[in-house]
C-alpha cells in the first residue's frame, strides 16, 4: 500500500477517534462485524498475519478483514493505540444508534432478560457480563451510575459483543418495564423461582450491593445458592448462574 493511502488511514483514524468505539484486537472485531457493526477504519501492522488467523479461526469474515485492513508500521499502532492488543489489529466501529438500543430494551414482548448492574466499579467485571449475557441471547445489560459501558476497557473485556446485545446506561426509575428481580443474599432461593423471558435481573455493586433504590424498585429478591461462610461471587459469575437457570426452566431458552 502507498504511503499515501496510509496516511489517509492515519488521518481518519485520528478524526474518528474521539466518537468511535475502538475494537482491540482480533476476536473483538471479529465479533463486531458478525453482528453488523459498521467498521469504517481497520489498522494492522501485520496483515498477512491478520488472515491467516482469520482463516483459521474466522473464515466468515475473512473477506471483510481483507478490505477493511490497512496495514501500517508497528510504531505507528502504538502511537495511535498505546495499549496496542498481541495480535497487531485494532479497528474504529460506528456506535449503534441509541434509539435502536433502547427500542431493543423497552420492547414490550421481550424474548429474554435485561440484565441490570446496579452502580458497577469494575471495567473488566463489566465487559465479562456483556459477553456472558451475549452468549445467553439476553436483551440487553443496563448500568447505573458513572461506569460508561462502552468505555474500551470494557468493549476489550466483552470482545466486540457490545454489537451482539443492547448496552446502554440508564438511571433507576428510566429502566425498561419488566418485573424486576434481583440478587441479594436475604432473597428467595433462585431454584425455587421460575424467571420470564421479560424479566430484569438486577445485580449490585461489586463492593456495596443493591442500591437502596433500585432494591425499592424491585418486586423480588433472589439469592443464588452458596455454601455458608463463603461471601460471594465473582459478577460475571452471578449473572452467568442467573441467566443459566432462566434458560433452564420452562418457557427460557438460551438464544443459541
Amino acid at each position: 500500500m502507498s504511503a499515501d493511502a496510509v496516511d489517509d488511514a492515519v488521518r481518519r483514524w485520528r478524526a474518528l477517534s474521539e466518537t468511535a468505539v475502538l475494537l482491540d484486537g482480533f476476536h473483538a472485531l471479529k465479533h463486531a462485524l458478525r453482528f453488523d457493526a459498521r467498521v469504517p477504519a481497520m489498522l494492522t501492522s501485520d496483515k498477512a498475519a491478520v488472515l491467516a488467523l482469520a482463516e483459521e479461526l474466522a473464515p466468515d469474515v475473512r473477506e471483510r478483514l481483507a478490505s477493511l485492513a490497512v496495514e501500517v508500521q508497528g510504531e505507528v499502532l502504538r502511537m495511535l493505540v498505546p495499549r496496542a492488543h498481541p495480535t497487531g489489529i485494532a479497528a474504529l466501529a460506528e456506535r449503534p444508534e441509541r434509539a435502536a438500543r433502547l427500542a431493543a430494551l423497552e420492547h414490550p414482548h421481550r424474548p429474554a432478560p435485561v440484565v441490570v448492574l446496579d452502580n458497577p466499579r469494575n471495567l473488566g467485571n463489566a465487559g465479562a457480563v456483556i459477553r456472558l449475557a451475549a452468549g445467553f441471547g439476553a436483551t440487553g445489560v443496563v448500568t447505573t451510575g458513572s461506569l460508561d459501558p462502552w468505555h474500551p476497557t470494557v468493549v476489550r473485556g466483552a470482545a466486540g459483543l457490545h454489537y451482539a446485545t443492547a448496552v446502554e446506561r440508564l438511571a433507576v426509575d428510566e429502566l425498561p418495564k419488566g418485573p424486576l428481580y434481583a440478587l441479594d443474599p436475604e432473597g428467595k432461593d433462585i431454584r425455587s423461582v421460575t424467571l420470564p423471558d421479560d424479566a430484569l435481573l438486577a445485580f449490585g455493586s461489586e463492593r456495596s450491593g443493591l442500591s437502596a433504590e433500585l432494591r425499592e424498585r424491585a418486586d423480588e429478591l433472589i439469592a443464588l445458592p452458596m455454601r455458608p461462610q463463603v461471601s460471594s461471587y465473582n459478577l460475571a459469575t452471578s449473572v452467568g448462574m442467573a441467566l443459566f437457570h432462566w434458560s433452564a426452566t420452562p418457557g427460557g431458552t438460551a438464544r443459541v
